[in-house]
This record gives structure tokens, sequence and C-alpha cells, in this order.
């Protein structure tokens, strides 16, 4: 048997910011950051870039530890980013605790960055029903199943427990779960990073300043 690579070998074996980068002119970038995102959101869905809405959400525990996941990025709306999840999840007793939360976009064939900071509220029950019944029913139907915080004993159990969920939702298609959760993110900061093969990465942030924005390049 061949020995396994170690795993600093493999590392170093493996390329980054490949490919045609796009070239970014900061001063053409829009004075707000949210206009600027939607740009660049844009360019990634036109570019093909999986899953563009897959982000990086950071949140504060009670014992101020970091923890991270990655979840979908719902809307963006009224000058914030919003996603959902279960109000029952680790994440919403963050939020809970303190609201304060970081996400973190990352596309990498246009080797493209978006870092959002600032403060996350709770959205109305309306806006949450209106989010759940959105979704497809077999999202619906994890979701009815899912137990947050729960340990689970097998894999043939979540099935089960998927299973009879969507039986549910098929039944009562306007059934909504009482748990579900909207948060809207409303930036304090936001930095656009465009990276480039020759290691010149551009970054382009945006710090709130009153009511308006002060835009400036940060070396990278």
């Amino acid at each position: 048997m061949l020995p396994r690579p170690r795993t600093r070998d493999l590392l170093r074996s493996l390329p980054a910011l490949t490919g045609d980068l796009p070239e970014v002119d900061p001063y053409a970038l829009p004075a707000d950051p949210v206009e600027a995102f939607e740009g660049w959101f844009a360019a990634a869905v036109a570019a093909g870039v999986p899953e563009p809405h897959a982000l990086t959400l950071a949140t504060v525990g009670p014992d101020g530890a970091p923890h991270a996941r990655v979840v979908l990025l719902a809307d963006v709306a009224d000058g914030a980013w919003v996603f959902a999840g279960d109000a029952r999840a680790g994440k919403a007793q963050d939020l809970a605790g303190e609201p304060r939360a970081a996400l973190t976009f990352y596309w990498q064939p246009l080797g493209r960055q978006v870092r959002v900071s600032g403060r996350a509220r709770a959205l109305d029950a309306a806006a949450c029903a209106a989010d759940f019944l959105r979704r497809s029913p077999s999202a619906r139907a994890a979701a009815f199943a899912s137990r947050p915080g729960e340990r689970l004993l097998s894999s043939e159990e979540l099935h089960a427990a998927v299973q009879q969920a969507r039986a549910r939702v098929d039944r009562e298609p306007g059934l909504v779960l009482p748990t579900w959760q909207l948060w809207a993110v409303e930036p304090d900061e936001v930095e656009l990073w465009q990276g480039d093969s020759d290691r010149a990465h551009l970054r382009v942030r945006y710090a709130r300043a009153g009511d308006r924005w002060d835009r400036h390049l940060d070396w990278p």
C-alpha cells in the first residue's frame, strides 16, 4: 500500500486564485454597499458560480466562543442581508444573547469575497411565515422533522422523521413551522475583496458614518 501523502504536502500542491479573474475599478463601485453587493451577486449568478447564495454565518456564544456555519441568503431588503433558520437552533441562541453577526460570501471562480458585519434583528411572524411557505416541500419537511440541539440516535430515525414530516406537509401545504425565524443583518461594515493572481488583492471597505457610508481601500 502506498503511503498516504501528508496534508501539508497536499496543501502545497494546490493552486490558488487561478483563471481569468476580473479586474475591478474601486472608484466605479456604487457608493452604497448593498448596491455594490447586488452587482457582484448578479455577476456571480451570470458566471455560473455554484450556489452563490451560500454564506458563512459567524456568531458568538454565551461563553464568548465563536461559532460558524453555512446558511443560504434569503433576501437583501431595506439595506439588510436576510437569512432564516429554526429559533431553537444554536445560532438563534447565540443571536438572542449577542445580536452581532458576520457574514462571508466566497465566489471562487471569480476570486471574490464579500464580508458583512453588523447587528441581526428578528423579523416579524408574518415575514417568517411567508418565507417558510416559499420554500420547497422537501425543505419544509426537513424543518418540521428537525429537533435542533437534541442527540440523534441513528440515521434511520432521521429518515423516518423526514418521511413522516413530508407526508404531513403534503396533506397540509399551508402549515408553517412555529419556530421558523428570519433575521436581518443591518451592516456597520461591508468589504468587497477581489483576489489577484499576483496577490495584489483589492479590498474596498464601506464603514457606516452616521447616515452615510465612508468608502476607502485597505491594504491586503
